[in-house]
């Protein structure tokens, strides 16, 4: 009756593994900058260099895990995980915002001791060294920029290093207040301040991700226009057990069943053809299954869903 007609693009590629020379290269020059930045921190004495220092060793981490993922995500599938191990990716995404939010509960533990008991920094050191991370990491911004449109994984890697940079402007700012005034107490609040930026993009980023990973329809997809469209079909007569979800960035999928007056399903591999090109057309879905069922056939399939 034309059910499990399925059309689809291969999940071979997806959209991280086509960035993995962009991660590659921004991974080389992040640990660079951490090995600055730690030598850096030790010499100056600086709580805000330290944090920045420990804020680009997480995003290597978290860049290092998104090359891991696109590597697995890669593989092919198997009959036990039909869509391969694409979703690797979006876990990758999940882990690196939760890294960050411990970073950001380091940072606030250690700046509320510093209050307490400021110590001695280097204002002219936390300038030179935070200036050398603030070109490296705008360099990098400039390698994953485009990538970070496409997949859910690079993009988790380019707001690491968009923090980063935030962070050694504000270490930069801060260097040249204790350089010129002697107030090191200005050292603790940019490292408070680094916390602040870090948070709201951490929690965007594992927002998304949970978004995926529990299944729910795309946030660009609205299920009533797609079944308004599918209904538009003069042989459609109804569209129940309508699901859309995300396997991993750029990859949306689909399954309907569609109501099918008698006499057109004779000819329901034309009709498949049609929906498809309407749901690859409209919606951007290239892998949709659609079964194809008489008047009634509902009626016989147990529990339902929209």
């Amino acid at each position: 009756m034309g059910a499990g007609h399925g059309h689809g693009h291969g999940h071979g590629v997806t959209a991280g593994a086509a960035n993995s020379r962009r991660l590659a290269a921004v991974l080389a020059m992040m640990l660079a900058v951490a090995v600055v930045q730690v030598l850096g921190a030790a010499l100056s004495g600086s709580l805000a260099l330290l944090a920045d220092a420990g804020h680009t060793v997480t995003d290597s981490f978290g860049v290092a895990l998104a090359l891991a993922a696109v590597w697995v995500a890669a593989r092919p599938a198997t009959n036990r995980s039909t869509f391969g191990y694409q979703r690797a990716e979006i876990l990758a995404a999940a882990v690196n915002a939760l890294v960050l939010f411990v970073l950001c509960a380091f940072i606030v533990v250690e700046a509320v001791e510093r209050l307490q008991r400021p110590a001695d920094v280097s204002g002219a050191g936390m300038v030179v060294v935070a200036a050398v991370g603030l070109v490296v990491n705008v360099g990098a911004l400039f390698v994953l920029r485009s990538g970070a449109r496409e997949s859910l994984n690079v993009k988790g890697a380019y707001l690491e290093v968009v923090g980063d940079a935030l962070a050694s402007v504000g270490v930069i700012a801060g260097g040249a207040v204790v350089w010129f005034t002697g107030w090191t107490r200005v050292d603790t609040l940019v490292s408070l301040g680094i916390a602040a930026i870090i948070v709201p993009r951490a929690w965007a980023l594992l927002r998304e991700a949970v978004h995926i990973l529990l299944e729910a329809a795309p946030k660009d997809m609205d299920l009533a226009e797609v079944r308004d469209h599918l209904l538009g079909h003069p042989a459609v007569l109804d569209v129940h057990d309508l699901h859309a979800w995300t396997i991993t960035s750029g990859v949306p999928v689909m399954s309907a069943h569609v109501v099918v007056a008698e006499e057109h399903l004779g000819d329901s591999g034309r009709m498949l053809d049609e929906l498809h090109a309407c749901l690859t057309g409209h919606f951007d879905v290239e892998h949709s299954t659609l079964q194809l069922e008489p008047p009634g056939h509902a009626e016989h399939e147990g529990a339902r869903h929209a």
